[in-house]
């Protein structure tokens, strides 16, 4: 199994999310493994290089998935890995 790139700390979900995933009958587990292993989703390029250099400098990281259902979630890790939050973009 791949070896996590940072820590996680408290996982948080905003109501918004949670109704989404609820929605489209699916769990936010496996967009966190795909966030926490470098797998940014449906960020553009200049994102996905912010967040290779986020994991080395310990800044924010942003990830962006569609959901089965065609709903954008984001996954924003905090600088100081202290928490990792799932919401919907209009949420942020």
């Amino acid at each position: 199994m791949a070896q996590s790139l940072f820590r996680l700390g408290r996982l948080l979900a905003t109501p918004g999310a949670l109704d989404a995933l609820k929605t489209s009958n699916e769990t936010a587990i496996p967009y966190l493994q795909r966030h926490v292993l470098g797998d940014w989703g449906e960020v553009d390029a200049e994102d996905q290089a912010a967040n290779n250099c986020s994991v080395k400098d310990g800044t924010r990281i942003l990830s962006a998935y569609l959901l089965k259902s065609g709903v954008k979630i984001w996954i924003i890790t905090e600088a100081d890995r202290s928490a990792t939050t799932v919401l919907l973009p209009d949420e942020y």
